[in-house]
C-alpha cells in the first residue's frame, strides 16, 4: 500500500517537475522570440567622418518668418533646430547641424515682370541696382538663419541659384535661351565674386558666419523659363567662378569655404551625361585638368551632387552611390549629398494611389542609408523643410508642411510629417565628428536584398555609438547585436523609434547584450553610452 501511494507522488510530483518545465519554455518562447538577424558591429573599422546633416529653409521661409504669427514659427524653429528633450524624454526637434540660406537674385524686385508667377518663390537681392545694399531684405529667410544660430546649429551654408538681375545677361533670374551657358554676364564675374563675399563679410560682423558658401546651383539643367531663379554652369564657367570668388575671398580675409558643384543628380559627378558638365569629378579634381580648383585654400576638398532622379530600383540606387564612392576615392575627395525631395515617383515603389506619410518616411530614410553607407557621404542635406500640403499622404517635398490661411502666404498653421522625424533619427544623433563604423547583417543576403528587410548604420565618437536601424518590412524583427567592446558601454541604453504611431519616441532598454524588437515598418536609433 506504501509502495503504491509512494508512486502515486512520484508521478505526481515528476508530471508537475514536467508542466512546470514546458511553462518555463513556453514562458522564454514568448519573452525570446526568435532573432531575425545578428548585426555585427566593428568598431575598429571606420570610414568618414560626419560633418553636417541638415535641411534648407528656401522656398517659403520668406513670408513665414516675416508674418506668421510668433507660436508658429518659433515651433518650425524648434522641431528644426532644437536639441532638447521634454520631461518625458521626447525629443523637441530633429536638433539640424546644418541650414541652407538662399542668397536671393532680385526677382522680388521685378514682381511679375520676373516671369516667375508663384512670387513666393521669387527672391528679394541685398544688392540694389544702384550698387548700394539694403540688409533690411530677405527678413523672413534671415529670422530662420539667426533662431539656427541661437539653437546651436554647427554649419551655416549660403548658396546662391542665380547671379543678381543687375549681372545676367538677360536682366532675369532664370535663363531665356537653351544654350547651357551661365545667365552671368562675361564682365561680370569678379562682381559676382564680390558681391558674395560682401554679403558673407556683412553677416560676420552680425556674429552669424556661414562656414560654407555654394555659388552655382544645378549647372547640368537649362533653367529655362523656369518658375523659379536659376543658371546652368560649365565646367569652365564653374572653374572660373570658384577662382574668382576664392581670389575675393582671400583678399578680405575671409575664412568661409566653398562647396561645389551642386550636381543635379549624381551620376553627373563621374559619368560622361552629356552636356558641358558631366564628368566633374575628372575635370574639376583631377591634377592634371586646367579647370582643377579643389587645390585652391578656400575650395572645400568634397563633392556635391544631388540625390534625385538616382533614387530609382533598389540596384540602381546602391550601384551609382558605389560608383561614385569610387571615384571621389581616386580623386582625393569625398561626397556630400547636398539637396534631395522625392521629386520623381520612385518613391512610390509601383504602389498605386496615395502614398501614406510613413510610407514616403521610409523611403526617404532608405535614400539617406544609402548616400550614408554606400556613398560614403560625409554631409547630408533635404531640399525643402517645408512647403504647403497634406501631412499625412504624399509627403515628398518636405519636413513640415504648411496650411496657409489665404492666397496671400501671410498667416496659416503647420504640421510636422513622418519626413521630419525620420531625418531625426539621423540628424539627432548622428552628430557632427562621429565616424561612420563598420554594420553588417550576417545573414548572407545581398545588399539589394536588405534594402526590402534591414538595414544598418552605425556612428561613433568618444562619449557614444549611435546604430540606426530601418526594418523595412511589415513584421516585426528581432535584432541582436555582437561584436561591441562592452566593457567601454553602459549595458542600459535609450532608443528611439519612428513608424506609424510613434514619432523619435524614446524607449529604455535594461541590456544592450539582449535582443532588441522592431517595429514593423519603423526607424530606430539605439544610443550606447560610453
Amino acid at each position: 500500500m506504501y509502495r503504491k501511494i509512494i508512486s502515486k507522488w512520484f508521478y505526481y510530483l515528476i508530471k508537475c517537475f514536467l508542466m512546470a518545465v514546458l511553462f518555463v519554455m513556453q514562458l522564454q518562447t514568448h519573452a525570446q522570440p526568435p532573432v531575425s538577424c545578428t548585426i555585427q558591429i566593428s568598431e575598429d573599422t571606420t570610414y568618414q567622418t560626419i560633418d553636417n546633416i541638415g535641411s534648407s529653409g528656401a522656398w517659403f521661409s520668406e513670408f513665414i518668418g516675416r508674418y506668421w504669427h510668433p507660436e508658429i514659427r518659433n515651433q518650425l524653429a524648434e522641431w528644426l533646430f532644437s536639441k532638447g528633450f521634454d520631461k518625458n524624454g521626447q525629443p523637441k526637434g530633429i536638433g539640424l547641424s546644418s541650414f541652407r540660406f538662399n542668397i536671393g537674385g532680385g526677382t522680388t524686385e521685378l514682381g511679375d515682370s520676373s516671369r516667375i508667377k508663384d512670387f513666393r518663390r521669387r527672391v528679394e537681392c541685398f544688392l540694389n541696382a544702384d550698387g548700394t545694399y539694403d540688409w533690411n531684405k530677405q527678413s523672413g529667410y534671415l529670422w530662420f538663419v539667426r533662431e539656427a544660430k541661437k539653437y546651436g546649429v554647427e554649419k551655416l551654408i549660403a548658396f546662391s541659384n542665380t547671379p543678381p538681375v543687375s549681372m545676367t545677361k538677360n536682366g532675369l533670374g532664370y535663363k531665356t535661351v537653351k544654350d547651357y551657358h551661365s545667365n552671368l554676364r562675361d564682365d561680370k564675374y569678379t562682381a559676382y565674386a564680390d558681391f558674395l563675399q560682401q554679403v558673407l563679410q556683412h553677416f560676420d560682423k552680425e556674429k552669424i558666419h556661414f562656414d560654407y558658401i555654394s555659388p552655382v546651383n544645378e549647372p547640368q539643367w537649362d533653367w529655362y523659363n523656369n518658375n523659379q531663379e536659376g543658371s546652368p554652369w560649365s565646367n569652365e564657367e564653374i572653374a572660373h567662378v570658384v577662382k574668382t570668388l576664392n581670389n575675393s575671398l582671400q583678399e578680405h580675409g575671409n575664412s568661409t569655404q566653398i562647396i561645389l558643384p551642386e550636381a543635379g543628380h549624381l551620376e553627373y559627378l563621374y559619368a560622361d551625361k552629356g552636356g558641358t558638365a558631366s564628368h566633374q569629378l575628372q575635370t574639376l579634381y583631377n591634377p592634371q585638368s586646367s579647370n582643377r580648383i579643389n587645390n585652391l585654400p578656400h575650395v572645400l576638398n568634397i563633392i556635391g551632387g544631388h540625390s534625385y532622379f538616382t533614387d530609382g530600383n533598389d540596384s540602381f540606387r546602391i550601384a551609382v552611390r558605389k560608383n561614385l564612392s569610387d571615384s571621389a576615392t581616386k580623386y582625393h575627395t569625398q561626397y556630400w549629398e547636398t539637396e534631395y525631395s522625392m521629386l520623381g515617383d520612385n518613391y512610390k515603389e509601383g504602389k498605386k494611389g496615395r502614398i501614406p506619410s510613413i510610407d514616403c518616411a521610409l523611403f526617404l530614410a532608405k535614400v539617406i542609408h544609402d548616400d550614408l553607407v554606400y556613398g560614403n557621404a560625409a554631409a547630408w542635406q533635404f531640399w525643402n523643410s517645408w512647403e504647403p500640403g497634406n501631412a499625412d499622404f504624399d509627403t515628398r517635398y518636405n519636413l513640415i508642411a504648411l496650411h496657409p490661411a489665404d492666397a496671400t502666404f501671410h498667416d496659416g498653421e503647420a504640421t510636422a510629417t513622418k519626413n521630419l522625424w525620420v531625418l531625426g533619427q539621423y540628424s539627432r544623433f548622428v552628430r557632427p565628428g562621429m565616424r561612420r563604423i563598420d554594420a553588417k547583417i550576417l545573414d548572407n543576403k545581398s545588399d539589394i536584398a536588405n534594402a526590402q528587410d534591414i538595414m544598418v548604420a552605425a556612428f561613433s565618437n568618444k562619449n557614444q555609438t549611435s546604430i540606426v536601424l530601418i526594418n523595412y518590412t511589415e513584421e516585426e524583427k528581432n535584432i541582436r547585436l555582437t561584436g561591441l567592446r562592452k566593457k567601454e558601454y553602459k549595458e542600459k541604453f535609450n532608443y528611439f523609434v519612428t513608424d506609424k504611431t510613434h514619432d523619435m519616441s524614446p524607449f529604455t532598454g535594461k541590456d544592450f547584450n539582449e535582443q532588441l524588437m522592431l517595429f514593423p515598418r519603423s526607424i530606430t536609433t539605439i544610443i550606447l553610452k560610453k
